[in-house]
């Protein structure tokens, strides 16, 4: 089955693959790693200034843990789910100091480090040293989950069967094919299998696909995320734009133009507090973490 499938997606990926920075030709582990940090849960549009002005201004491990927790949330700017950029100095802190300053190529070792869950690590060994381990993002499950099991969407969460499917088609040891095989199916998956609207007639693997064969059978997609607008994660945002743009600590009044509910305010204020972004000096004022 691999051998029928790979040559076409990889043809097809060749030809079709979006010029992203940190796909090029000797890109190190570190811009990598902070690329899948980046990545989860925010389109590749938005990465991409935020991921070259992060590199530009940290280009290693050891540059960004010999920075403030504050400098890090500062420079994520508006890039959403903000601690991502504490977990990410945290690990660059760990890599300092545990790993001679170069990210680990062990999958346990890349566990270990904070923020670093089963994909990310499948995805740095993967994607920076040639690993041979399935990288299972939601857009290749959405690939596999067509074109091998025929149903539109996988489940909700990451089975074993999906896992041990990934594997079993990942071409043999000892090359950075497997690499490239994961990385073409996830870039299928967002340029032509995509969630709602597959291109099926630009698809190289189309006569093979068990979904297509069998009519496009409707399935039911996972629970959609929560809206922004409104959310409890906007009010969170505009409190944390005030500290980024404020030279110091600021008293807890500066936020009330921001969310005139005081009862809001003092919500997003605590989620805030325990998720480690802001801090309560002891002259009652708020600050960034290491301001």
């Amino acid at each position: 089955m691999t051998a029928l499938l790979e040559e076409p997606i990889s043809t097809w990926y060749a030809e079709h693959r979006r010029d992203l920075p940190w796909r090029r030709p000797g890109v190190g582990a570190w811009p990598i790693m902070v690329s899948e940090f980046m990545l989860q849960q925010t389109p590749v549009s938005r990465v991409i200034p935020a991921y070259e002005a992060w590199i530009e201004r940290w280009p290693s491990p050891r540059a960004l843990a010999a920075a403030t927790p504050a400098d890090a949330v500062r420079q994520w700017d508006r890039l959403g789910y903000p601690r991502r950029a504490l977990r990410l100095r945290e690990s660059a802190v760990i890599i300092a100091a545990n790993h001679a300053g170069q990210v680990p190529r062990d999958l346990a070792a890349l566990r270990s480090l904070p923020g670093v869950g089963a994909y990310t690590a499948a995805a740095i060994a993967a994607f920076a040293y040639g690993r041979r381990h399935p990288v299972l993002d939601t857009n290749v499950r959405r690939v596999l989950s067509r074109l091998i099991s025929g149903t539109q969407y996988p489940p909700g969460s990451l089975s074993v069967a999906e896992q041990a499917l990934a594997e079993s088609l990942l071409p043999p040891e000892h090359s950075r094919r497997a690499a490239t095989w994961s990385v073409a199916l996830m870039e299928l998956g967002a340029l032509i299998c995509t969630s709602t609207r597959p291109s099926c007639g630009g698809c190289p693997v189309a006569a093979s696909c068990a979904w297509l064969g069998a009519g496009r059978p409707p399935g039911q997609p996972a629970r959609r995320p929560q809206r922004y607008e409104g959310s409890d994660r906007q009010l969170r945002g505009q409190l944390l734009a005030v500290l980024r743009n404020a030279a110091t600590p600021v008293p807890v009044s500066a936020f009330e133009t921001v969310i005139p509910d005081e009862r809001r305010r003092s919500r997003a204020l605590a989620a805030l507090m325990t998720d480690g972004l802001v801090t309560r000096l002891p002259d009652g004022s708020i600050a960034l973490p290491g301001d």
